[in-house]
């Protein structure tokens, strides 16, 4: 599903700003988009907070066989 892959990029920018705020201290996503209560910093961050809501949905959904041919 193409939102399932959308959500799964963006939770893994939001695990890699994290990261990079854990070891360096260094927020990215605030620095690239001029702070943290910038207004674009606030729709980044509440989109990786949505997209990391969506992915728990992918914990309880049957997994799909796929055919090889």
């Amino acid at each position: 599903m193409f939102i399932d892959r959308i959500a799964l990029i963006l939770v893994i920018i939001g695990a890699l700003n994290w990261g990079s705020v854990g070891l360096f201290s260094f927020d990215l996503v605030a620095w690239l988009c001029g702070g943290q209560a910038a207004v674009f910093s606030r729709i980044i961050y509440t989109a990786v907070a949505l997209a990391g809501v969506w992915c728990i949905s992918l914990l309880f959904r049957p997994r799909e066989i796929e055919a090889h041919d």
